[in-house]
């Protein structure tokens, strides 16, 4: 397991491409190298300039139902020089757990397909298809074959007493569609018959990023995600750097609103910043300053003044709103105007997540819907 190590502060300043900075890009898959079966404009590009440079480039998916050989293929077809060993899934999480907790052979319930299959196998252990195999465990994950029979057998495994595992706990995964459902949605229909809740392998939790740090060797990685509540959160819990990119699940919106441990180093629209350095915020009196943008948060709205590239007026934004819901509570003015004699004025509330107006500011900048 790797050592707990420090994530760098949220919207932080690199002096030099990001690619020459870390050994490692960890990359999430849906929503940043591809949706669907389609790539991500211009990824496959940006991913080979960044590999000239030096960088390592790691695949890492909460998408449990192919194994690595399949989505190394699959990546292949983009134009991108990977390799299996490139791959890491939660489902090879998931069974890199299940052999520490029970020994080679132990018959484990599969609920999923074929990427779950190659991880237990991988792992020597014995995937099986009914509980009449009275396995030790169940392991669960998204494919779309997964079906009422498959989940009824989980639960009465689980009921009699496996030991239950899920490979993440996505509520949904993006499509060429669009939104659908995810194993989160799948494992909660699951906990409805069971009462207890799974060991999880997936990102937020730390398990696949240790075990994609452990297999790609890495000594400074960099987790490159769309999805701040897993890529991002998943990166703060084992303490390494992480980039968001605006091409799929969340956005600037959703980054204004994010908790502490869901705000990542850096943030730009694609992968092109790979090749690229990142600017930092600096901050007086209130105003918060990147590149050629000013934001700051007057009763409740944020403005913006300046001109530039967008991210870095996005970048200002952010660190006033951040700042502004991050403030500690204030003192009221005067004693005078607490309610009754002897009683200490009621603190100022900090500003509630949300509850900052943005979107004339993003407005401003281009970033708007």
């Amino acid at each position: 397991m790797t050592t707990k190590r420090e994530a760098p502060a949220p919207l932080s300043a690199c002096d030099e491409p990001l690619a020459s900075r870390y050994d490692v890009a960890l990359l999430d898959l849906d929503g940043v190298v591809y949706v669907g079966p389609d790539p991500v404009p211009d990824a496959s590009e940006n991913l080979r300039k960044a590999a000239k440079e030096g960088v390592r480039i790691g695949f890492v998916t909460n998408n449990a139902s192919r194994p690595p050989g399949a989505v190394a293929e699959h990546l292949t077809s983009f134009g991108l020089d990977v390799l299996t060993e490139d791959v890491v899934t939660s489902a090879q999480a998931a069974a890199r757990l299940i052999a520490a907790d029970f020994p080679k052979g132990s018959p484990v319930l599969v609920i999923g397909g074929e990427g779950l299959y190659a991880a237990l196998e991988e792992y020597e252990l014995q995937p099986v298809r009914s509980s009449d195999a009275h396995p030790v465990a169940v392991v669960q994950g998204f494919h779309p074959d997964v079906n009422w029979v498959m989940l009824a057998d989980g639960a009465h495994a689980i009921n009699e007493g496996a030991k239950w595992y899920a490979t993440n706990l996505d509520l949904t995964i993006p499509t060429a569609a669009g939104m659908a459902p995810g194993n989160g949605t799948l494992v909660q229909a699951v906990r409805a018959a069971v009462g207890v809740d799974p060991v999880v392998a997936g990102k937020p939790e730390p398990p696949l990023l240790e075990t994609s740090i452990e297999r790609l060797e890495a000594k400074h990685p960099l987790m490159i995600g769309d999805r701040l509540d897993s890529d991002i959160e998943g990166a703060h819990k084992v303490g390494i750097a992480s980039l968001w990119v605006a091409t799929g699940v969340h956005d600037a919106h959703d980054l204004a609103r994010a908790p502490k441990d869901q705000r990542p180093t850096y943030i730009a629209a694609g992968l092109g910043a790979l090749a690229e350095k990142q600017p930092g915020v600096k901050v007086e009196g209130g105003k918060h300053s990147c590149e050629g943008w000013t934001a700051e948060v007057v009763d409740g709205a944020v403005t913006v003044k300046g001109d530039g590239e967008p991210y870095d007026g996005l970048r200002a934004i952010l660190s006033a709103v951040w700042a502004a819901v991050d403030e500690p509570p204030k003192p009221a003015k005067s004693a005078a105007k607490s309610v009754g004699r002897g009683r200490r004025p009621l603190p100022k509330p900090a500003a509630a997540p949300g509850s900052i107006a943005i979107d004339a500011a993003l407005h401003r900048i281009g970033l708007d819907k």
